[in-house]
């Protein structure tokens, strides 16, 4: 076995992280510290992506902030994360949902998955 596939697999690896996919609502908690204190961030929006394999994996959220679009790019494996929680399962048809970008409003929402 390759020897950088044998540490991907052995010490990049996040077990308590739940299963999620693009058009998912999530939020991401992570660890701020500014200066000798430490606080905690929450960051709730709808996956746009999930890219990469092993150590590179990375995933995409966005949120609209007033009339503002913020997206924000994340490490599966960010030691900063403390917990994510899926908030809403999304019925999207595509892996990457870019066209939501451009949509504002009721053109917007994401039809929720019923189990």
């Amino acid at each position: 076995m390759d020897l950088v596939q044998f540490v991907n697999n052995e010490y990049a690896t996040r077990k308590d992280l739940p299963e999620f996919s693009a058009g998912d609502t999530i939020t991401v908690y992570t660890k701020i510290s500014e200066g000798d204190k430490t606080r905690t961030q929450f960051f709730r929006g709808i996956v746009l992506q999930r890219r990469g394999s092993g150590a590179t994996e990375t995933f995409t959220i966005r949120k609209m902030s007033g009339n503002t679009g913020v997206e924000r790019i994340f490490p599966v494996h960010l030691p900063a994360i403390e917990k994510i929680e899926v908030n809403k399962r999304g019925k999207v048809r595509r892996a990457r949902i870019y066209y939501q970008r451009e949509r504002t409003g009721k053109a917007a929402r994401i039809k929720e998955r019923r189990f």
